[in-house]
């Protein structure tokens, strides 16, 4: 009536064992996520400011708002 003797679980080093393998897995992720992050997210938007800000003129932004009176304390010119 003896079907086969079932083989012991191992319980000595269990929790040690499987942590070491759960974070292998967190920093493997972690590190794919920051890698992902950084060139999908980081350097296009690097990339923006720096298309933006190569033609951008403060100045002239300035009068289109002054001209626009967007300003209480910058009159347009002709008033």
């Amino acid at each position: 009536m003896s079907a086969g003797l079932l083989a012991k679980p191992q319980m000595r080093g269990l929790l040690a064992k499987r942590l070491r393998v759960h974070i292998i897995g967190a920093f493997a992720v972690s590190l794919s996520v920051v890698a992902l992050y950084k060139f999908c997210v980081a350097e296009p938007r690097k990339q923006a400011y720096a298309n933006f800000y190569k033609n951008y003129d403060a100045m002239k932004e300035f009068e289109l708002m002054r001209e626009a009176g967007v300003f209480q304390s910058a009159q347009p010119k002709g008033k």
